[in-house]
């Protein structure tokens, strides 16, 4: 069993989280959806076979990762709680990140928890069941994800909510805080993860907020993290790291003034004792890695650069040896400001919106507007 927690050091061995989606079909059309999910499963995705071999791959890095099965919908697939179960067997910890449809019971919820699920991934996009439902493409949606989360709570399965940021509820931030912080949820809702909008797939079609609105937008996120009863962190905005870093009293109790040792600036020991978690620098290809429901190995899923293909290729020895996944481990090798940042190595900015929207997945995060050598702790470094 592992003892010592995720580190630095094991960037360039494990991820510290592996993504497995199980397929593409979904019985909603969300507006913003990574993988342009699908009514019926794909031909072509992993057979039952295939996916057990795959998780005991992923079981053999040599630092278990923690595993999700996402899609779509991994409820669609028929063996979704054997894959839960032999994950299990193989000693890796297992989230599930069910879809707010019909799929979604009580008895669903019961088997999973059964299987060994220890967390769910619930999308909730907004506090009101109109923005939610446009959001999702499904009337009903916000009505479901409530009931999926009663469930939760009374199996006591904890669930991180993930909520996508775009135009259309930027400005709902703070009334969905207070929806996700009442007494509804108490003791159920341990993370809300709060997801920056990357252009691919249906996210094509919404509009992503501004870079001083992301600035606005962490702000609050800094106070929720102290003042709600659930952790918070960003998914494709690493750059929060390094506004909660600048605060001169911050969720993360990093004591100001507070600057790398000289010399070891990729090490961020100061902070290892955080409230909430400790801002290593994981990101896109660094402590993560995505394999689609046909076996195409990526850094991340909102990172669409194929490394390999599994079963043909080891998605350890992609991991580990991959130039892709090389480059994205030292961030030495990003450019623009984001090489020149003092942040880079806990920050880095989003390798998926880069690549997006400059087709080079090293060049400098889009949507940041912090200008190396602004902080004078830095001087020098």
């Amino acid at each position: 069993m592992q003892h010592l927690p995720y580190s630095k050091n094991d960037f360039g061995t494990s991820p510290l989280m592996f993504y497995y989606e199980t397929t593409l079909a979904c019985d909603l059309a969300c507006k913003h959806c990574r993988a342009s999910a699908q009514e019926k499963p794909a031909g072509d995705e992993l057979a039952t076979e295939q996916a057990l071999q795959l998780i005991e791959q992923v079981a053999s890095f040599p630092r278990k990762p923690n595993i999700c099965f996402t899609g779509g919908d991994p409820l669609k697939r028929n063996d979704i709680f054997q894959l839960i179960q032999h994950a299990v067997s193989q000693n890796l910890t297992v989230a599930l990140t069910p879809s707010a449809t019909p799929l979604a019971t009580r008895q669903a919820f019961e088997q999973a928890k059964d299987a060994g699920v220890q967390a769910l991934g619930i999308s909730l996009d907004a506090p009101t069941g109109a923005v939610h439902d446009a959001f999702r493409g499904f009337d009903g949606s916000f009505r479901k994800t409530c009931e999926m989360l009663g469930f939760a709570q009374d199996l006591k399965i904890p669930v991180q909510i993930n909520t996508s940021i775009t135009r259309r509820n930027f400005h709902l931030l703070d009334a969905m805080a207070d929806f996700l912080g009442s007494e509804d949820f108490a003791g159920t809702i341990m993370m809300w993860s709060v997801f920056f909008l990357i252009p691919v797939g249906r996210g094509l079609e919404e509009q992503r907020i501004t870079p001083p609105e992301y600035e606005v937008a962490f702000e609050k996120l800094w106070h929720y993290a102290k003042e709600k009863p659930f952790a918070v962190k960003t998914t494709e905005a690493p750059h929060y790291r390094r506004f909660v870093l600048r605060l001169g009293s911050n969720p993360l109790d990093v004591p100001r003034p507070f600057k790398f040792a000289k010399g070891d600036r990729e090490n961020p020991e100061t902070f290892s004792r955080a409230r909430h978690r400790a801002p290593l620098g994981v990101t896109d290809g660094r402590g993560i890695m995505f394999v689609s429901h046909r076996g195409e190995i990526y850094p991340a899923g909102f990172l669409p650069i194929t490394c390999g293909q599994f079963p043909k290729d080891s998605v350890v020895d992609v991991y580990q040896q991959h130039p892709v996944f090389k480059a994205l481990q030292n961030p030495d090798n990003y450019k623009g400001n984001c090489r020149r940042c003092e942040y880079r190595f806990v920050c880095g900015g989003s390798r998926s919106r880069a690549f997006a929207l400059t087709g080079d997945y090293l060049e400098s995060e889009p949507d940041c507007c912090y200008q190396p050598g602004q902080d004078p702790l830095y001087a020098g470094l």
